[in-house]
């Protein structure tokens, strides 16, 4: 089977763009995983998968480890319209309880071996200092996104700019997969505006339950998303769905985004939050795609527009609806495997195994 076949073959099934950033070494990528010990395809998204890495980082021996999930908390002034189940203070609670590390991030952050850095990017309290926490010192929150503009243009800059490099910094120590995740209550109506404005998906699509509203409070939700959209009518460009709907912890992680993946790590992004942020990074800079892996298909029902949107794939769908990154970290062994497979497996020569007859 020819390379090229197999490796857009797979990119389509598996929902993988199409490989544009170094064809000749997805190429030479691509016939190293068709000569290891198992028939072309038959390891399906774990063959995309570690072409994909390949191609992100520019090499033909990627790696998973060393990795870290960035974990960008703030709030949302919406709340107070009552779009949440939760107050906003379970926003700093969760985020002492990330810091302690009682969370399910932590959990499975320690099983995978992989190191958390938790961000308040914009959380309404004062947080004690801790070796694991990053301030961006840009507001409390956001403004109530259905009177005003959730954040200004140098609000949203400033919030960019600090993901980053936040990020960027990280990979120049030596780190190869950034996983996104999030904490922020409210985020489901920020990120579900920002699907809205930005591609143009129904908001009936997009709004769900969130953190745990019943069926009650999420029409009236949907109700408040849709008077707050309507201050600020029609398409939008990223920048200014971010100024118009927020939020803070979002724009740090477009930030985040671009920052990795302009170094060549790749980024691993979580649920319906995170792909929020990708949906804004990836839309300003589609050239980025290659590096971007989303880790799972979340239960929050507009999570399957926003993928279809980007025209991806997610690696699992476990029903998953926490956040926290807590998808991302659950799909990170696959990337690990992905590696150890184009890595270590043994070829039909070395193995001294017959190949297929032509």
């Amino acid at each position: 089977m020819h390379t090229a076949f197999v490796m857009n073959m797979l990119a389509a099934e598996h929902g993988i763009k199409k490989m544009t950033t170094d064809q000749s070494l997805a190429e030479k990528v691509q016939q190293a995983i068709d000569m290891k010990t198992k028939p072309p395809g038959s390891l399906g998204a774990i063959e995309a998968l570690a072409l994909q890495m390949a191609v992100a980082q520019k090499t033909e021996n990627p790696v998973a480890d060393p990795a870290r999930l960035l974990l960008f908390a703030g709030d949302h002034g919406l709340v107070e319209e009552g779009v949440s189940a939760w107050p906003s203070e379970v926003t700093a609670q969760m985020v002492l309880n990330f810091l302690a590390g009682g969370a399910a991030a932590n959990v499975f952050a320690r099983s995978n071996n992989i190191a958390i850095s938790v961000v308040d990017a914009g959380v309404m309290a004062d947080l004690p200092d801790h070796p694991d926490l990053y301030r961006a010192n840009i507001r409390k929150g956001t403004r109530n996104a259905l009177k005003e503009n959730a954040l200004t243009l140098e609000e949203v800059s400033a919030a960019l700019v600090f993901g980053e490099e936040l990020a960027s910094d990280e990979v120049s120590v030596g780190t190869r997969v950034i996983a996104l995740g999030e904490m922020g209550i409210g985020n489901t109506s920020s990120a579900a505006l920002l699907a809205h404005a930005i591609e143009g998906i129904d908001l009936e699509i997009l709004t769900g339950p969130g953190a745990g509203l019943d069926g009650e409070g999420v029409n009236k939700k949907l109700e408040i998303l849709k008077k707050t959209a309507q201050r600020r009518p029609g398409k939008l460009k990223p920048m200014d769905a971010l100024c118009a709907f927020g939020g803070l912890e979002i724009a740090c992680m477009t930030g985040a985004l671009i920052g990795a993946a302009q170094a060549n790590a790749v980024v691993l992004v979580d649920g319906f939050i995170a792909t929020s942020a990708a949906l804004c990074a990836l839309r300003m800079h589609p050239e980025l795609a290659d590096n971007v892996v989303y880790a799972h298909k979340s239960k929050e029902p507009g999570h399957k527009a926003m993928l279809e949107a980007l025209d991806a794939k997610p690696l699992l769908d476990l029903d998953l609806r926490l956040g926290e990154g807590s998808g991302a970290l659950l799909a990170f062994p696959l990337l690990r495997n992905a590696c150890a497979m184009l890595n270590e497996m043994a070829t039909f020569e070395s193995a001294n195994v017959s190949g297929k007859e032509e």
